[in-house]
């Protein structure tokens, strides 16, 4: 019921350019996981990649399914990397072949005079029915999900051994959770930090083609 009635605001009610923000977010988050799975050496984590290309395919559970899928994530590396007593080292040379350059605006999504929402007006308006609908355990791992930005970025950074690039990352500390009251603005940054990150492995990707090192599994374009 939750995810129908999601799927049902954002046809309906959610602006194009919001909804091209939200879609491309799933595809994003998946490329990520993925490539911090395949670029820890020493550990095998399943991940579990969601690429809606429709409305139809929110009504399967698709942002509770995201934001466990992040949480569930790191306690599932984190578990290996404690049992295994390994640190994360990234394999070389880097597996970059879930990356893909694709902007995903080739979703066509309605712009009727009702699709008015901007993206953080839609959040603020659709919290509460994620509260409403889902378990207590449920909605605190969704919400502290949004805490995990940092844990990505440090995985990431690990990896391609660029500390820097946590500079980017505002959208913290892991372990001192938010309130919802704010959280539309927390995923706002939530997103950004996504959007980021996956521009980085865009870049390195499309230099490493230009450079003959990798050829990939989609023909690099300009990233965003």
């Amino acid at each position: 019921m939750l995810h129908k009635i999601l799927a049902w605001g954002l046809k309906n009610f959610v602006s194009r350019d919001a909804n091209l923000l939200i879609f491309r977010h799933f595809h994003v988050g998946s490329e990520i996981m993925q490539f911090i799975a395949k670029n820890v050496e020493g550990v095998e984590v399943q991940t579990s990649p969601l690429k809606p290309k429709d409305f139809e395919d929110i009504k399967e559970d698709l942002f509770l399914k995201h934001d466990l899928n992040l949480y569930n994530f790191v306690i599932n590396l984190n578990r290996q990397l404690k049992e295994k007593k390994l640190g994360i080292k990234g394999k070389r040379p880097i597996d970059l072949s879930m990356i893909t350059p694709d902007r995903f605006d080739h979703i066509e999504f309605p712009d009727r005079w009702t699709n008015i929402l901007d993206l953080r007006s839609a959040i603020e308006l659709f919290t509460p029915f994620y509260q409403f609908f889902l378990t207590n355990n449920d909605f605190i791992r969704a919400s502290n999900s949004l805490q995990l930005d940092e844990t990505i970025g440090i995985y990431t950074s690990q990896i391609l051994n660029t500390p820097g690039h946590l500079s980017l990352v505002n959208n913290k500390h892991p372990m001192v959770p938010e309130t919802t009251y704010s959280a539309a603005y927390r995923l706002v940054l939530h997103g950004l930090a996504a959007e980021t990150l996956h521009a980085v492995l865009v870049n390195l990707k499309q230099e490493r083609f230009a450079d003959g090192v990798i050829t990939p599994n989609v023909q690099p374009t300009t990233s965003s």
